[in-house]
């Protein structure tokens, strides 16, 4: 990073400094956004912050003398192979890992219908530089994975966001949102969804939901990105069937799929450091990854795919896999707790079967951009306000809270502080306002009370549709 001669880091351009350029910039950089996450993962490196804001998987728990060896292995046997380019779509020992990995969901690929990325977030901007023109409709949960909107927003899409409930996206919502977009004459170039254990929202979108998201991507050809990081973090509960794999099995030839593309990703179950991903996809698109691929970055580095691929012959990943369930199990549970100590019924949020993140909810009065910056100012610690998670300005009550990558001791400390900050606004408010210091939602406020609900068992800040239900029973 550039610094000055003092040392310090470099100050942002002027107002003067940036009218410069100002005509060189192509238009759509004034559609750019940051990344929330990005923006704070220079906290990571201040001692003094807890920071529950990245998308930060553990990387202590992995041996650093299995990390020493397996390097080692590679320097020994394929030098020159590991500094050599590589192939476009990825070196096929790679793609083996990775079918097994998808193997182990229940999902049966072909090697050749897949492509190696330079991390799952490549894969979502390949998609959209393959797929979206200025203006173009993609649909995508309400909440949505923070590190997709600047994405989306770069490459000047209009994104449709519906509001999950405790199984997901509502599937009836977003039938009427075809349907009234098909009446404007439009057409959405894809739809964008996380279905296990969301990313902000922590919930896991039904099967029944799944079955009838594939039958709507038939019936009208939409393409899907299904976004899977975290189906293999699951803590509790029995998995269910990918949309990739339950478009194949109603696919004419069967064995692939027609209308889903698959995001996966080393990220949570190996490493982030090692930034591989993988797109599974219809030939045809496919190809137009590749393409833009090669224009990108010619190819993922041939380091750490030789890396993984040793990983995979010398060690059970399926090990590391249980180690790492375990350990945030634990902390998971560590985090509920103390939410429902610190935060009690002044909040609300989801409790997740898996993945690595908490959404909260917090009295509609409190901004969690503003209480970021409290918290960080006065009790040092971070997390994703809501704002981030949506493209129209919603969410501003809400925070992710990240659980995986930081201690138990730390967790429950972090949370205190956050608390500490809530209370001070909800006392506030009183003082201001004179009114009684209401719940984050009346009728769900207590979590011990939401999750006795038959069918909220794993959610309590997205409470579920009385009327999706309801046609559910009709439709039997």
């Amino acid at each position: 990073m550039s610094r000055s001669s003092s040392g310090g880091r470099r100050s942002r351009p002027t107002a003067h400094e940036l009218k410069r350029y100002e005509e060189l910039f192509a238009a759509r950089t004034r559609g750019m956004r940051s990344s929330a996450m990005r923006d704070m993962m220079a906290l990571t490196e201040r001692p003094e912050v807890i920071s529950l804001a990245g998308g930060l998987p553990d990387t202590h728990s992995f041996s650093p003398e299995l990390y020493a060896r397996l390097m080692s292995k590679v320097a020994a046997e394929d030098t020159a192979k590991a500094l050599q380019y590589g192939p476009t779509e990825g070196i096929s020992a790679v793609s083996e890992c990775i079918t097994e990995v998808m193997r182990a969901e229940g999902t049966l690929v072909d090697p050749e219908d897949l492509i190696v990325t330079t991390g799952g977030q490549q894969v979502i901007d390949l998609v959209c530089k393959t797929l979206i023109d200025p203006g173009d409709v993609i649909i995508a949960e309400a909440p949505t994975y923070p590190g997709a909107v600047p994405t989306f927003s770069s490459y000047e899409a209009e994104v449709v966001q519906i509001e999950m409930d405790a199984e997901g996206m509502p599937i009836d919502e977003l039938e009427a949102t075809l349907d009234r977009l098909q009446g404007e004459g439009r057409r959405p170039k894809f739809i964008y969804t996380i279905p296990n254990f969301q990313n902000p929202g922590g919930v896991t979108m039904s099967l029944p939901r799944r079955q009838r998201l594939v039958q709507v991507a038939r019936e009208r050809e939409l393409l899907i990105l299904e976004d899977n990081p975290y189906g293999l973090l699951r803590y509790e509960g029995d998995p269910l069937a990918t949309l990739y794999s339950l478009d194949a099995s109603s696919a004419r030839q069967g064995g692939a799929s027609d209308f889903v593309i698959y995001l996966g990703t080393f990220s949570k179950i190996l490493s982030p450091g090692v930034r591989l991903g993988w797109a599974v996809a219809p030939r045809p698109v496919l190809e137009k990854l590749n393409l833009g691929k090669q224009g990108a970055d010619l190819c993922t580095s041939t380091v750490t795919q030789m890396f993984v691929a040793t990983y995979f012959a010398e060690h059970d990943w399926r090990d590391y896999l249980e180690t790492l369930k375990g350990l945030y199990r634990k902390r998971r549970d560590v985090m509920l707790q103390s939410l429902a100590e610190h935060l009690g019924p002044r909040a609300s949020w989801t409790r997740p079967q898996g993945g690595m993140f908490i959404w909260a909810t917090l009295p509609d009065y409190i901004d969690t951009t503003d209480l970021l910056a409290r918290a960080l100012e006065s009790e040092g610690v971070a997390f994703v306000p809501g704002r981030a998670a949506y493209l129209d300005g919603r969410g501003a009550s809400s925070m992710r809270l990240n659980f995986a990558g930081v201690t138990e001791t730390d967790i429950a400390e972090a949370i205190r502080r956050i608390g500490k900050v809530v209370n001070e606004q909800v006392a506030l408010f009183g003082t201001l306002t004179g009114a009684e210091q209401p719940s984050a939602q009346d009728e769900n406020a207590s979590p011990s009370a939401s999750t006795a609900r038959e069918g909220l068992a794993d959610v309590v800040a997205f409470p579920i549709r009385g009327d999706e239900t309801a046609r559910r029973r009709r439709d039997r």
